[in-house]
């Protein structure tokens, strides 16, 4: 029997999510592995997307699904940051640049890896870190006024650029590609960058064609290629956006029946399918092995081009 498309992509997305999000002392046995500390590391995803193309949106939309959102920031399980946080102080020349709408902000040199990087690591330590917020208006980082992210759950990580350096891509334990038709990706940042960041039509339209377009061009859209999961149509792809919630809240589920560990892992080849182990990691649970099964058949007889696509090239093996 053949599925209808929307099944389909539900069908395999819901397996695909099992296997990326499953926190390994939740649901798998390590050999010889004990509980050794209940430190929280987070779940780290990373939210990629050229500029305008909804990814904020999409991770508001997760916290909001999730009943996150309106909570104290020290009680949330789930919480987002922003690259733009991690901009590198300009010097006065550049931000007389900026000012004119000649810097450009979608280059990898705007930002701060290094700074990014270490935040990260302290985050995945279960550390609490403070982060400035960026002005828009006036280009800079405001430092007397930072975002204290506490230690959670889930850490959703968005920017243009986040997967274009390596060290910080080989930290996130999901990759989401947040993908949108330049025409909506303009028309959004136009009225945008007019009515929140203070500049006028000829400056935005001029940066855009300047360095924008062609950063992403270079830059941002190649980095396409490093996503588990693509999802077209941005935040307005509300079955792509509800499974990632269905499978955000099974993870923290999980993590409230089980506590917390130190490590996370994915897991999509060498099925054991006798002995039922997985990349020589044992199940505890025998569903969770059958998933796998079935996610690792499917995904060699699907090929979805709707609501959501996977990266071929990934085996996820290395978290």
């Amino acid at each position: 029997m053949i599925l209808s498309r929307k099944l389909q992509v539900k069908f395999v997305l819901q397996y695909m999510l099992n296997t990326v999000i499953m926190d390994i002392d939740n649901t798998l046995l390590l050999p010889n592995s004990e509980h050794k500390s209940d430190i929280k590391t987070p779940f780290l995803i990373g939210v990629a997307g050229g500029t305008a193309s909804g990814k904020s949106t999409v991770c508001k939309k997760i916290m909001i699904q999730l009943g996150q959102a309106d909570m104290e920031q020290a009680q949330r399980q789930v919480v987002s940051i922003s690259q733009d946080s991690f901009y590198r102080e300009l010097t006065p020349a550049e931000k007389a640049k900026a000012k004119k709408g000649l810097f450009n902000f979608d280059h990898p040199d705007a930002f701060n890896e290094n700074l990014m990087y270490d935040t990260l690591q302290e985050i995945l330590k279960g550390r609490i870190v403070k982060v400035p917020c960026y002005d828009y208006r006036s280009n800079s980082l405001d430092h007397e006024n930072k975002l204290t992210i506490y230690p959670a759950d889930v850490v959703l990580f968005e920017g243009i650029l986040v997967f274009y350096f390596p060290k910080i891509r080989d930290l996130f334990h999901m990759k989401l590609f947040v993908d949108t038709d330049s025409d909506t990706r303009l028309a959004r940042r136009v009225p945008r960058d007019i009515n929140e960041r203070g500049r006028d039509l000829d400056a935005v339209l001029t940066q855009y064609m300047t360095f924008v377009k062609p950063a992403f061009e270079e830059f941002c859209s190649p980095t396409k290629k490093f996503a588990d999961v693509i999802i077209p149509r941005g935040a307005d792809n509300t079955v792509a956006i509800d499974l990632i919630v269905q499978h955000i809240a099974d993870f923290l589920n999980n993590r409230s029946r089980y506590g917390s560990s130190t490590s996370i892992s994915t897991y999509c080849t060498n099925v054991d399918h006798e002995h039922g182990n997985f990349n020589g990691i044992g199940f505890r649970d025998p569903d969770s092995f059958m998933a796998i099964r079935r996610y690792s058949s499917l995904c060699n007889e699907l090929n979805m081009k709707d609501n959501v696509y996977f990266g071929k090239h990934q085996n996820m093996t290395h978290h």
